[in-house]
């Protein structure tokens, strides 16, 4: 079975919103947006919400993080995938679970108490520290870049 055509995976904790659904959406060319978050995925009214930031043209699904390990490779080879999910945490477990991630845009991350700031919207805990490391172990890179015509920036050199 062919890879599945996943042109970027992002990780951003507000998942669709403008940015995602619009900007990176146009500028990629993707034409399905999978969100891949157990929180969003049984919750209709996130989604409908979240569907309405995304061009009229792009279709968006919402899956499970464990429906996304399972059914990602049946994805069709016309499908040209933008992959958001909300956590660093999030993004190693699709990789642990098969899912081919070759590189990750962190987008946004809250502040929040005990979150060290380490650019304008992302702020990390130890844990998330820590996974991107073993992302960046795995051969993934992960660049902060928040849209299209910023930087991008590795994130480890933020952190160190």
């Amino acid at each position: 079975m062919a890879e599945p055509n996943i042109l970027l995976t992002r990780i951003d904790n507000r998942l669709i919103h403008g940015q995602v659904g619009m900007t990176w959406t146009n500028w990629l060319g993707a034409n399905l947006v999978l969100v891949a978050d157990d929180e969003t995925a049984a919750d209709p009214v996130q989604q409908n919400l979240m569907e309405m930031a995304i061009a009229g043209n792009v279709g968006a699904r919402f899956f499970t993080l464990q429906k996304t390990i399972d059914v990602i490779h049946k994805a069709a080879s016309h499908q040209k995938i933008f992959l958001v999910v909300r956590t660093p945490q999030n993004a190693l477990a699709l990789v642990k679970g098969g899912v081919p991630i070759k590189t990750i845009n962190v987008g946004n991350l809250h502040y929040a108490e005990g979150k060290k700031q380490i650019a304008k919207v992302i702020s990390v805990t130890e844990d998330d520290i820590q996974t991107f490391r073993e992302l960046e172990a795995l051969g993934i890179p992960c660049t902060a870049q928040g849209t299209p015509e910023d930087a991008k920036k590795p994130i480890l050199s933020l952190i160190d």
